[in-house]
C-alpha cells in the first residue's frame, strides 16, 4: 500500500494491511484456521473458529487468486467506487485485487497500463487493484470522500465454505516477458505467476523422466549372482579322453 494509512478510514487502512490466511493464534490447534473473513466493525481478521461473537457485525469474506487477495466485486463496491478497476473470474465470481502486485524483474508494458503501477490491463480499466485507485484518486482529488460508500450491513459469509480459497489452474495468469496467452477469465493483464507455471511444467518433465527410469528398471531380466558368477568364469583348456 503506497497511501499512508492516516488519510484512510480505519476499516480501509487496516484492510488493504493485513495479512490474510495466516494461521488463527487463538485457534492453532483446529483444523481450517486460516484468517479469511474481516470483520469492517472491529477491524481485525478473524478464522472461522471466530465467527460467532461477530455475526451481527458486517463481515468481507476475503478469496485467493492466482496467490493473492481479493474479494468479490459486489461486496467491494458496496464499500467503494470499482469503476475503471480491473476485474477478474474466479469460480465463476467477478473479484477484484485489493492492493497492488509486484512486478516480475524484466517485466515489459504494453498497451493500456495501470496508471499506478504500470501493470498491463484491458483496454476498458485504468487501475489494476483497489489499492492503486485509492492511491491515484488521494494523490490527484487529496481525499476518498467522492469513491466510499455508506454500507450499513452485508450478508453474513459462510466461514465453512472453501469457495474461492484455491485458485483452479485454469485461472492462473500467463507471464509477461514472452508471450501474450490470455487467462481463462478473459483478462489482458500479466502476471508474475507465468514463471511458477513454467516451473511446473519443468517439474512434471523432470517427474515424468524418472517414472520412466523406473520403469525401465523393474522391467530389466533379474540376473542371479550363480549366473553372473558363470557368465564371468572364462573357459579353460579342453581336456579330451585318451585313445585306446
Amino acid at each position: 500500500m503506497i497511501v499512508p494509512s492516516n488519510l484512510l478510514p480505519s476499516w480501509l487502512g487496516v484492510l488493504l494491511s493485513e495479512k490474510f490466511f495466516n494461521a488463527c493464534i487463538i485457534h492453532e490447534e483446529e483444523r481450517k484456521n486460516e484468517k479469511n473473513i474481516y470483520c469492517l466493525d472491529c477491524f481485525i481478521s478473524l478464522c472461522p473458529h471466530c465467527f460467532d461473537p461477530h455475526q451481527s457485525h458486517r463481515l468481507l469474506k476475503i478469496r485467493r487468486y492466482v496467490y493473492q487477495d481479493v474479494i468479490k466485486l459486489s461486496d467491494a463496491a458496496k464499500l467503494i467506487d470499482c469503476a475503471l478497476v480491473q476485474s477478474y473470474t474466479s469460480n465463476g465470481a467477478k473479484v477484484v485485487f485489493l492492493n497492488q502486485r509486484q512486478l516480475p524483474k524484466n517485466y515489459r508494458s504494453h498497451g493500456k497500463v495501470c496508471i499506478t503501477c504500470d501493470r498491463n490491463l484491458q483496454d476498458a480499466y485504468l487501475y489494476c487493484s483497489l489499492s492503486c485507485k485509492i492511491d491515484h484518486v488521494i494523490k490527484t482529488e487529496g481525499g476518498l470522500s467522492q469513491c466510499l460508500r455508506e454500507c450499513n450491513s452485508m450478508a453474513p459469509p459462510d466461514p465453512n465454505s472453501d469457495d474461492g480459497l484455491r485458485t483452479p489452474n485454469s485461472v492462473l495468469e500467463p507471464a509477461g516477458s514472452v508471450t501474450s496467452l490470455r487467462t481463462s477469465s478473459g483478462s489482458g493483464g500479466y502476471g508474475e505467476l507465468g514463471c511458477m507455471s513454467l516451473a511446473c511444467t519443468a517439474t512434471t518433465e523432470i517427474v515424468r523422466k524418472k517414472r520412466s527410469s523406473l520403469l525401465r528398471a523393474a522391467c530389466r531380466p533379474v540376473i542371479s549372482p550363480v549366473s553372473e558368477i558363470s557368465a564371468g568364469r572364462k573357459k579353460g583348456t579342453p581336456h579330451r579322453a585318451p585313445l585306446h
